[in-house]
């Protein structure tokens, strides 16, 4: 694999929704990165319904069937519909193949019928628990590969989002150890990724599907979580944006492998990875709130090219059902972005977007468009390895923070940035020295097996 070491994007003026630089053509023709932005709608199955293939088929039928009539009742021209893997469905990997058969002849059906343009994605859920098996050798990742086999013969779209370091990540997080996140999210998940998504495109490419891409949602996610929607709860917002800046180059490796996106809704760090890859990428943000809290409502979506709910529990609302009125809700964003495409007023609008949230917190700041590509500009700029990689763009993260007077920053969190700055700077130069440091400070930690990450 070569480390990326270039930008598709010469500045981030280029950027905008609805548009990339190597968009991609799902099996009906639908044109993602092409012009315009597109719904892409997550509905979840309740809990109960995973008892049985044929319970969950129903399920999946009436939750996908709702979001695709919808579009046709209020006459939005095409979405993308996610289904993202529980346990049962990746344990039984026939399962997820039966589901995404029968959304793809309900696409073909809505296709025929009304016009309506719409792909599937199919998001495989990782079962490799890494404080409990080898990353590269158990029943759950056999399983986890023959679920991609099954799914890529009929889904437009395939995904994950990978655990690899995971467990290092939980014992480093809660100690405010930013060389522990170095550790687990650019070396150990950087190493996972390659291992596992080169095997994901030569699945995909086989079965004629699309290669989407990753999230590091295991980590940079849930820093996010734990910093809190609105105030500071377990660990300082920054460190939790510098996570963000840590996982660009994680989650890029799924690029440098083969993906051709679009990335996943709940990768944060999306915008950094479009300015350095040019591949379309799916954003989450205000419409999310369904699922969770974050910072980044309007902002995230100033470079989206499909705009999602992360995800919504299948169920009845006063309006319809949960996937029918998020669909619909997603559908009038998408459509308010594409109008001002249309009457060229997309510079002013993706500035709304990006004005509305700029201050609101460390974690929307970094991913306005221009310091996205700043960053993404850190990590091409340093492809030595994935750690010097990831650790020059957190430490342009923090530059970032500290140099903007008109981000306010607590004293709690000032404080916290400039040591987590220190304790970067100070740091080995080179990754095999790192990589002999960490291997020597996290030994005990439990479930931590190195012949998990080829080290």
């Amino acid at each position: 694999m070569q480390l990326s070491n270039s930008m598709t994007y010469s500045s981030s003026e280029e950027m905008m929704f609805g548009t990339a630089r190597k968009p991609v053509v799902t099996k009906r023709g639908l044109k993602i990165g092409g012009g315009y932005v597109i719904p892409e709608i997550v509905p979840h199955p309740r809990p109960g319904s995973e008892k049985s293939m044929k319970t969950l088929l129903r399920e999946f039928e009436r939750a996908n069937g709702d979001a695709l009539e919808r579009c046709v009742i209020v006459g939005h021209p095409c979405i993308v519909v996610e289904n993202e893997h529980v346990f049962q469905i990746t344990h039984n990997p026939g399962w997820g193949g039966e589901i995404a058969a029968q959304t793809a002849r309900q696409m073909d059906e809505y296709l025929e019928r009304y016009g309506l343009k719409a792909a599937y994605r199919s998001t495989i859920a990782d079962l490799r628990k890494p404080d409990m098996v080898n990353m590269r050798d158990s029943d759950y990742t056999r399983e986890v590969l023959e679920s991609f086999n099954e799914c890529a013969k009929y889904a437009d779209i395939v995904s994950i989002e990978s655990m690899g370091g995971k467990e290092i990540f939980d014992y480093s997080i809660i100690r405010n150890d930013i060389a522990g996140l170095l550790f687990s999210q650019a070396v150990l998940g950087g190493r996972d990724m390659e291992w596992l998504w080169t095997q994901i495109v030569e699945i995909a490419k086989k079965n004629g599907c699309i290669a989407g891409g990753d999230t590091d949602c295991a980590q940079a996610n849930t820093a996010m979580f734990m910093a809190g929607g609105f105030i500071s709860k377990d660990i300082p917002h920054t460190l939790a944006a510098l996570s963000r800046a840590i996982s660009a180059g994680r989650t890029l490796v799924a690029y440098e492998c083969g993906a051709t996106g679009p990335g996943k809704d709940c990768a944060y760090e999306n915008p950094i990875i479009k300015s350095i890859t040019g591949v379309p990428i799916s954003t989450e943000g205000k419409t999310s709130a369904c699922a969770h809290s974050d910072l980044c409502g309007n902002v995230i979506a100033a470079v989206c090219d499909l705009w999602s709910n992360e995800a919504v529990e299948y169920h009845n609302m006063f309006g319809a059902t949960s996937p029918a009125v998020f669909t619909e809700i997603l559908g009038y964003d998408a459509a308010a972005m594409n109008a001002s495409i249309e009457l060229g007023y997309q510079k002013e609008f993706q500035a709304c977007l990006v004005t509305s949230d700029r201050y609101r917190g460390p974690h929307g700041f970094m991913l306005c468009p221009d310091n996205a590509w700043i960053i993404g500009k850190a990590v091409v700029d340093n492809n030595e390895s994935l750690y010097a990689r990831a650790r020059a763009a957190a430490m342009k993260c923090g530059d970032l923070m500290l140099g903007d007077s008109q981000l306010k920053l607590t004293a709690f969190e000032k404080e916290s940035l400039q040591s987590y700055m220190k304790d970067m700077e100070s740091l080995p130069d080179k990754e095999e020295d790192f990589i002999d440091m960490c291997l020597k400070k996290y030994n005990k930690v439990k479930g931590f097996n190195p012949a998990s990450y080829g080290l």
